[in-house]
């Protein structure tokens, strides 16, 4: 087996409402609730994780919803863009539902031969729709109002926003397998050629931006996707023998992972393929069960007296 890094696996970020973080990727962006569960070290707080039919590797987005969290701040040393593959001539369809929904969006516009269209999810999180190059070919899921001829595929990629992004590069490439392949200005794109989807992270440096301060509408951190265990552990000890200080094997109960923060300032995982979200839900039952890690099930009563109300 070829120890690769495989794009991303997911991304995590920080909301305030629960309730109106699921309507909006459920019912506005037409995404699948994957898991209703908790934070492993904050059971009082949902973490809520969004993606395609089977939370495939690179569609998935999950959410620690703070009830009453302060807005936080986009800037340095924090990744500030999230990044949704759509088809070609899908623009007017999401702009007429953004309109519909009053959420807030730009124009279209266009940045290395792609068309991308940006918006802002309740919070203030930034994200993108964008027109691949390459058509996408992964099978989107589909609802009522949104269908296969519109609907977001998985991740197109992630900007990552620096003061320097030298160091963060030399980890993407040196460590992680990613190749600078363009330069726009001060943004700088860089492919995983392991993978064909989900496989962009661009690099926007500003100097003098302020370093970004974490809060509601901000993400918390990007995963990578390795295939399981062993490659994982492969990437463990090549990471620290770099220097980097890197976790030790953690349990997500859908994934295992370890954590890394890059020289930057954001935080890096690498998650494995395996088990996935089909271990304790039937497929065609995800996210609609509060599940709890083992560890909490004997306070089960206490955490869903506190948990706000979804329905």
């Amino acid at each position: 087996m070829e120890n690769k890094i495989l794009g991303l696996h997911h991304i995590t970020a920080i909301a305030d409402q629960a309730k109106k973080n699921l309507d909006f990727y459920t019912d506005v962006l037409g995404l699948r609730l994957l898991k209703k569960t908790v934070n492993f070290d904050d059971p009082g707080t949902y973490h809520l994780y969004y993606g395609d039919e089977k939370g495939s590797a690179g569609t998935i987005l999950t959410f620690f919803p703070y009830e009453g969290a302060r807005r936080g701040s986009a800037g340095t040393g924090m990744a500030t863009n999230i990044a949704y593959s759509v088809p070609e001539g899908s623009f007017d369809f999401w702009i007429d539902r953004f309109e519909k929904h009053n959420v807030i969006y730009n124009k279209p516009s266009e940045k290395f031969g792609e068309k991308y269209l940006t918006f802002l999810d309740p919070d203030g999180l930034k994200l993108e729709l964008v027109v691949p190059k390459n058509q996408d070919s992964r099978t989107p899921w589909t609802t009522g109002a949104v269908n296969a001829e519109v609907a977001t595929r998985g991740f197109h990629g992630v900007t990552l926003t620096l003061k320097d992004i030298r160091q963060t590069a030399t980890v993407l490439t040196q460590l992680l397998d990613y190749k600078e392949v363009e330069q726009s200005g001060n943004r700088y794109r860089f492919i995983n050629e392991n993978v064909d989807a989900a496989n962009v992270i661009d690099l926007v440096q500003l100097p003098n931006e302020a370093r970004g301060i974490g809060g509601a509408g901000t993400n918390h951190h990007i995963a990578f996707r390795v295939q399981d265990e062993d490659v994982l552990m492969h990437f463990q000890k090549k990471i620290s023998a770099s220097g980097l200080n890197i976790t030790n094997k953690i349990d997500r109960n859908y994934f295992y992972s370890l954590y890394f923060r890059e020289p930057g300032g954001v935080l890096f995982e690498i998650a494995t393929d395996n088990p996935g979200f089909g271990i304790d839900e039937p497929w065609d039952q995800l996210g609609q069960s509060l599940l709890l890690p083992p560890q909490y099930e004997p306070r089960r009563a206490d955490i869903e007296a506190v948990l706000p109300k979804l329905d």
